[in-house]
């Protein structure tokens, strides 16, 4: 998708212009054929005692209430250009060898969940989850925001909020914080932890004791 390049007088400006053209030529049929590739990853969260700094700046504080939350209070997915929506543009980030159409949706590609190292080939099978869940949030102090505000951490793309996971382990994790949630893969709670941190000292979120003392242990293991 993104890689595409005068004798020392008048041939090789018809060389130079003849490459030229070829080069125009594939980028045009690639937007007629609407196919693109994508291979990356979510930003890199901080260390583990970067993020332990950060949790012990964090707000303790008992949780508040989900009276008034509503999932539509949190507008996703969003418009990411190139005629993606957030959800789509995390499955291209996430994925390897991620071909996709003209919509953006993948037409072909793997993924590898983080939380239960399950290998993926069919996108459907895969939810984008909030690592700090959208209720959690709201109990955390999101309640207080504008939409706007909702409407960005609901598709933030410059943290690691947003993970192309199996769709069983999202639901399975529904709206809990690590007291009572973690991915059934233990190798990846630190991680999990340092995300999860980051999150909620980008947006100055609260956490509870339990859930405190839950991410001090998981970023323990790192």
């Amino acid at each position: 998708m993104r890689s595409t390049r005068r004798k020392i007088y008048a041939r090789r400006g018809k060389l130079a212009a003849t490459a030229g053209a070829g080069a125009l030529l594939a980028g045009l049929l690639v937007g007629t054929l609407g196919t693109s590739t994508a291979q990356a990853e979510p930003p890199a969260p901080p260390s583990a005692g970067e993020a332990e700094t950060m949790l012990a700046g964090l707000t303790e504080e008992a949780e508040g209430s989900s009276d008034g939350y509503d999932r539509d209070k949190f507008p996703h997915w969003i418009d990411q250009g190139d005629n993606c929506n957030t959800r789509e543009a995390v499955l291209k980030r996430d994925g390897t060898d991620v071909e996709t159409g003209n919509d953006c949706y993948p037409t072909s590609g793997s993924w590898d969940s983080v939380y239960d190292d399950e290998s993926v080939s069919d996108p459907s099978d895969l939810d984008i989850d909030h690592v700090v869940p959208l209720a959690e949030a709201w109990r955390s102090g999101a309640s207080d925001w504008t939409q706007d505000r909702r409407e960005s951490f609901a598709n933030d793309l410059d943290t690691a909020q947003l993970l192309a996971v199996t769709a069983s382990t999202n639901r399975s994790k529904g709206d809990s914080d690590p007291a009572d949630w973690l991915p059934p893969s233990d190798g990846y709670h630190c991680e999990y932890a340092r995300i999860w941190v980051w999150v909620k000292d980008t947006y100055s979120l609260t956490v509870d004791s339990a859930e405190k003392t839950a991410l001090t242990e998981a970023l323990g293991t790192c």
